[in-house]
């Protein structure tokens, strides 16, 4: 199928309309923050899962803001504070939020590992567009002409927003390299101060092959005409490369 019957075009950038429908798109614009909101704000496969792991484990519960589930879970009659996911980019977050201005996990990744995690996904994806060749998909992804749109332009927005005491930045590949590191950082930064064996045992739980097994993390009870896990996993390898003059070295999460 393609992109048309598949796709929605949102403040310019492709939604899957399947996640996506106008009333969720709606609700979305209209929804009221709270200064006390935590948002997990990420291009998509940049490591959205495992934040959805991590941050529950410093808090509680993390709901999708826009998809199509969230106009019917009460969100505005939830205790503070509330947690929120979203794949958006920073010039399409709803005039609330650059007024109440939320706390944001903002999470990077290398765009050469987003574009390998992404092709496999697409491929395995019922709502998404087939990615054809990695030719083909390369020139996709550098154009933006996929969903949720330009990585460069997702990562520059967020980068340059304003208010950045209210946004936590944070790397794909640091939360490998130091995991226990990076959950005290990010504990200390939604107030959350969390003891030694505490941090221990959510990092621990959080490791690759932990979350390969967790059916909630790994998304295998969601149906196969929707997710053809065969094709590919869900959660797969979780791995990062970097290069430099003398080696390359891969590291797996």
């Amino acid at each position: 199928m393609t992109e048309a019957e598949l796709y929605t075009v949102y403040k310019g950038v492709y939604v899957p309309t399947h996640l996506h429908p106008a009333e969720s798109l709606k609700f979305y614009e209209e929804f009221s923050f709270r200064p006390d909101d935590i948002i997990i704000v990420t291009y998509p496969k940049s490591g959205t899962t495992w934040m959805q792991e991590l941050v529950p484990l410093i808090m509680s519960g993390v709901p999708w803001l826009e998809v199509h589930r969230a106009y019917i879970l009460n969100l505005e009659e939830r205790p503070s504070p509330r947690m929120f996911a979203t794949h958006f980019h920073y010039n399409m977050m709803p005039t609330s939020f650059f007024k109440v201005k939320p706390k944001v996990l903002y999470v990077m990744r290398n765009p050469k590992d987003v574009f390998t995690s992404s092709f496999h996904y697409y491929g395995m994806a019922s709502y998404l567009v087939k990615p054809g060749s990695q030719t083909e998909f390369l020139h996709k992804f550098l154009e933006g002409k996929v969903v949720f749109g330009s990585w460069f332009d997702h990562v520059k927005g967020w980068i340059n927003a304003e208010d950045k005491d209210r946004i936590m930045f944070i790397s794909y590949e640091e939360m490998i390299m130091d995991l226990k590191d990076s959950v005290t950082r990010m504990a200390t930064f939604l107030e959350k101060p969390l003891e030694d064996a505490v941090i221990e045992k959510i990092a621990d739980r959080c490791v690759f092959k932990n979350m390969k097994k967790n059916k909630m993390s790994n998304y295998s009870l969601v149906p196969s005409e929707f997710m053809d896990q065969k094709k590919s996993e869900f959660l797969r390898k979780g791995v990062f490369c970097f290069n430099d003059v003398h080696t390359v070295d891969c590291k797996f999460y």
